[in-house]
């Protein structure tokens, strides 16, 4: 893809999260370096880094607050219900590689975001030491993060919202391959 359209699946992903947040009876606030429109959904920019941004965010706010990264195009309401509903202080839905692609904690002063490198074992870790009940929210639509070109087989086979239909009309497409399938774009082969 090129860097405009990057963007533009990114923002096609980001419209896939908001859309379950919402139907999840949450209030989506997205959390961005650079201005973002998108319906009536409030936006914060921050010039900090993410961690930074979080914690900034949480300090001094008691509020249940989940948090959800933007790339998770395949979040629909019950796996984002699932993560609210885990019984523990703190949910964490890990990623591939031992990232952590969503969180939720029963009060937003609670939480100190660990994010990058391997976040996934840092929140564990954190939510253990300071007597934290954590849960591991074992879920494949909230693991799936798009990252990689391969991840958008993920996409066009489980997305039924804006990201699969944007890729459809940039021309990707399933391919069969010998043992596994992937994805291609046949027009620039």
């Amino acid at each position: 893809m090129t860097e405009e359209e990057r963007q533009n699946f990114a923002y096609m992903m980001l419209r896939d999260v908001v859309n379950a947040v919402k139907t999840a009876n949450c209030s989506p606030l997205i959390l961005a370096t650079a201005p973002v429109k998108l319906d009536d959904v409030p936006v914060r920019i921050q010039e900090k880094g993410l961690n930074e941004t979080i914690n900034d965010f949480c300090a001094g706010n008691d509020e249940p607050l989940a948090i959800i990264m933007a790339d998770l195009a395949l979040a629909d309401r019950s796996s984002i219900i699932s993560l609210l509903t885990s019984g523990g202080d703190l949910a964490i839905a890990p990623g591939r590689g031992g990232g952590t692609n969503a969180i939720y904690v029963r009060s937003a002063s609670m939480f100190q975001a660990q994010y990058y490198g391997m976040s996934f074992e840092k929140h564990v870790t954190y939510g253990k030491n300071t007597g934290l009940m954590v849960k591991i929210t074992d879920s494949f639509r909230l693991y799936c993060d798009v990252d990689e070109k391969d991840d958008l087989i993920e996409v066009l086979i489980h997305n039924n919202g804006h990201s699969k239909e944007w890729l459809i009309r940039q021309g990707f497409e399933i391919e069969m391959r010998k043992s596994r399938i992937g994805v291609k774009r046949p027009e620039y082969e």
